[in-house]
């Protein structure tokens, strides 16, 4: 398979769906124009919204969905492989999706993947979250299969969870996505930690596109979107700004790792024995 040039996007998503969407769509055009092949945005790339009526009042069911069709149709004019992080999308009265797509040069949904981790969470400092409580966790890992090779999908706090991204890289893929608007206080902490290891362990390449800065409903993220390579080296990196970042993608450089470091086919079913109950087991056996 032949070398790509992999961008992502690094965004300030705000609350008017229409402004994200010409802010996504500038910096697409203008990551095509630099020659990228594959492009990758944050979550919630069309609307950052933390109250739950606003929220709803601006979310649409998918066939009337305007992010998608603008999407669909950049995709197509541009001749590119787009992948939108993520989109709030209708599912009920009471729920929406958390949902990527990704689009074939010619508009077509190639993938969808819902996230499936909900970030219910007390930080430090009375920062508190409930994803759940306005989105339906998803329940498919999804991998799609694009001209470079095989990619497996995630977003955000799905990061944590690194069973998601053994099972994709076993099933073949040679690329993790974690599109993300990772907070500030555990992205300064955890963020580069997490995706390196992710690459690391599976031998793959990792895109992690990121919402970055103080955003207008007074949430803050930590941005250094990430591009990484399947050895865990850092290729390109951006600061907390909105922009863009990009870098060759060698696939070859998959196999490379995974022979290197075969822990992929390594993987051993065992037992998890309490030794402590055990001990007691044997000691009453004993008496």
């Amino acid at each position: 398979m032949s070398e790509f040039t992999a961008a992502c996007i690094q965004l300030r998503t705000g609350n008017d769906v229409t402004t994200n969407i010409k802010t996504v769509t500038d910096f697409i055009r203008e990551a095509a124009a630099k020659g990228a092949d594959y492009i990758i945005t944050p979550e919630t790339s069309a609307l950052m919204e933390m109250s739950t009526k606003r929220l709803f009042a601006n979310t649409h069911y998918e066939p009337e969905d305007v992010a998608i069709k603008s999407f669909s149709n950049l995709a197509a004019e541009l001749g590119i492989w787009l992948h939108i992080g993520s989109l709030a999308i209708k599912l009920s009265d009471t729920k929406v999706a958390n949902r990527a797509y990704i689009f074939t040069p010619e508009g077509k949904i190639a993938a969808i993947y819902d996230k499936m981790h909900m970030f219910d969470v007390d930080l430090s400092g009375g920062e508190s979250y409930r994803e759940s409580k306005n989105y339906q966790p998803g329940s498919r890992a999804v991998t799609v299969d694009m001209p470079w090779g095989r990619v497996g999908l995630s977003i955000c706090y799905d990061l944590r969870f690194p069973q998601l991204y053994r099972a994709m890289a076993q099933s073949g893929a040679g690329y993790l996505t974690v599109p993300a608007a990772f907070t500030k206080n555990t992205g300064k902490d955890h963020w580069h930690i997490l995706l390196q290891a992710r690459a690391i362990e599976n031998g793959c390449f990792v895109f992690a596109p990121s919402q970055g800065g103080t955003h207008e409903n007074g949430r803050e993220t930590y941005g250094h979107s990430l591009i990484i390579s399947p050895w865990g080296d850092i290729l390109a990196e951006a600061d907390e700004e909105p922009g863009i970042i990009m870098a060759k993608i060698d696939p070859a450089l998959i196999s490379l790792a995974r022979e290197r470091i075969p822990a992929l086919l390594h993987d051993r079913k065992f037992e998890l024995v309490n030794e402590n109950a055990t001990s007691e087991a044997d000691t009453r056996k004993a008496s």
